[in-house]
């Protein structure tokens, strides 16, 4: 072997280590929740983990997940999308509308999977739900009314139903959408309706009193991210108000609400991360169509029933997907 033949062995020899580590880079996932902590976050993000681990991923050997919890505070939101961006990450995972909002200002190129979003193309993150251009795509919810469908549950569970009581966050985009609607299908099931409106969290408490006082016979909850991290709250008072109330996701029933109709949250999740998967794998966003899921779940907390005094029908109970006993 001649001089010049070495050298050009050793230096190539020189790279071996620098190319098996880049091969052997660990995958870097952000993702951008909307509470404040991992325990807020808990019922969520321990899908979340368990999908990952079902494929095959486990953090600290094979997948870093850095976690981002802004508070539903707008300038965290801001400024996590922007830290995450800043990182070299292979993916984003972005739950809200809003987290998705930031995320796409902050960056173009980072792939980014959005969980849970109303309307994708009205709130602006792609222009078109079967081929998404840009660096988002995700899960869309069920743009459809389910205000008829939950008064009729509701006024089957509990028999007669002539006031139904409304709580509506007022920080939620489509708030003023489930009070109109959520109306319209009382009216037209001849019940009357009585409006609470709760910007923060201690407005819940007073919301409940003035129902108590304006004799509701239970309310309905509509969407919003506060409204569901204060379940807690609100299952201690509707215990302790005696007051059946219908939410639109099933996780807030253990602490006390008695019915739930609508998504299922947890397997919106679980799509999303094979979405990232198939993204670390090598998939393009293009590829990648919006999902529309077209399931919807219904749940009832015959625990809660009994603290109410309330007994399900049968009939109704056969028709359920969950029951919590």
């Amino acid at each position: 072997m001649n001089r010049r033949d070495f050298i050009a062995v050793m230096g190539g020899a020189a790279t071996w280590p620098l190319t098996a580590n880049a091969q052997m880079r660990t995958p870097t996932v952000g993702v951008l929740w909307h509470a404040g902590s991992a325990q807020e976050e808990e019922v969520y993000l321990s899908v979340m983990q368990k999908a990952f681990r079902d494929l095959g991923y486990v953090e600290g050997r094979n997948i870093e997940l850095l976690h981002r919890f802004p508070a539903e505070t707008p300038a965290l939101f801001e400024r996590f999308a922007k830290e995450l961006a800043g990182q070299k990450l292979d993916a984003i995972i972005a739950v809200t509308a809003r987290s998705a909002r930031e995320v796409k200002r902050a960056t173009n190129t980072i792939p980014t999977v959005f969980v849970v979003v109303p309307d994708p193309i009205g709130t602006g993150l792609v222009d078109n739900l079967a081929r998404p251009r840009g660096n988002l795509t995700g899960l869309s919810l069920i743009v459809i009314d389910l205000s008829g469908k939950r008064l009729e549950f509701l006024k089957e569970a509990i028999g007669p139903l002539t006031r139904v009581g409304l709580l509506a966050d007022l920080i939620e985009p489509a708030a003023q959408s489930f009070l109109t609607a959520s109306q319209k299908a009382a009216a037209a099931l001849g019940v009357s309706t009585v409006v609470q409106e709760a910007a923060i969290p201690d407005d819940i408490a007073q919301a409940f009193a003035r129902f108590r006082e304006d004799g509701v016979d239970a309310a309905i909850l509509g969407p919003g991210p506060m409204l569901f991290n204060e379940r807690a709250r609100i299952g201690h008072l509707a215990l302790t108000s005696k007051l059946p109330i219908l939410v639109n996701v099933a996780e807030m029933l253990p602490h006390g609400a008695l019915m739930s109709y609508g998504q299922d949250f947890p397997e919106f999740f679980r799509r999303a991360v094979s979405y990232v998967d198939r993204i670390l794998k090598g998939a393009r966003v293009e590829d990648l169509p919006v999902e529309q899921p077209t399931r919807l779940k219904l749940t009832i907390n015959v625990k809660a029933a009994r603290g109410l005094s309330l007994t399900i029908p049968e009939t109704l109970l056969a028709r359920a997907d969950e029951v919590i006993e």
